[in-house]
């Protein structure tokens, strides 16, 4: 039953995201000319939220092996000249992440930036994605929204690029009023 629920609260806030956010809280972010797209790190995440986003082009990603390796690679979709969010319920340490938008961005994606419900990052593992000074992979991630559901990772995070949090509390209370 908890399982539900937290697939509920990051539905209504995707549908947040689909309604507002995009186009009220970050005018300018995604640039004017720029195509948004949304990716998908596997099969799993497109079933929980294609549905809530088909307004937008989309790219699957899958996981494939390789030997002894797993590998991301695009299933469906052109990320081509995009700015592509790629979309998922939580991360953790953030490899998928890592690899699909390395893939994303080999496939010309003009930016990419993530949107995931849940910022787990045990161990500090959000660090991959903070920005450093110098460039390069480490800032990989033009935007990393995540919401308020892990504290310790929010206050982590706050401050840091290319972080921006979330919060669950509108989302949540628009729940509890049905």
């Amino acid at each position: 039953m908890e399982h539900q629920n937290v697939d509920y609260f990051c539905e209504m806030l995707i549908i947040s995201v689909k309604y507002g956010f995009v186009s009220d809280h970050h005018d300018g972010c995604f640039g004017i000319a720029v195509t948004i797209a949304v990716a998908f790190p596997d099969d799993g995440a497109w079933k929980r939220f294609h549905k809530l986003l088909d307004h937008f082009p989309m790219v699957v990603c899958v996981k494939v092996r390789e030997g002894d390796e797993r590998i991301v690679r695009i299933k469906e979709g052109n990320p081509a000249g995009c700015h592509v969010v790629i979309v998922d319920d939580l991360v953790q340490s953030g490899g998928t992440l890592i690899e699909c938008q390395k893939v994303l961005a080999a496939h010309g994606a003009a930016k990419v930036s993530a949107y995931v419900t849940h910022g787990v990052f045990p161990k500090r593992s959000w660090e991959r994605f903070a920005h450093k000074n110098e460039g390069g992979m480490e800032n990989a991630f033009a935007y990393f929204w995540i919401t308020d559901s892990c504290p310790h990772t929010v206050k982590a995070i706050t401050n840091k690029r290319p972080f921006e949090v979330l919060s669950l509390a509108g989302s949540i209370a628009d729940a509890l009023l049905i």
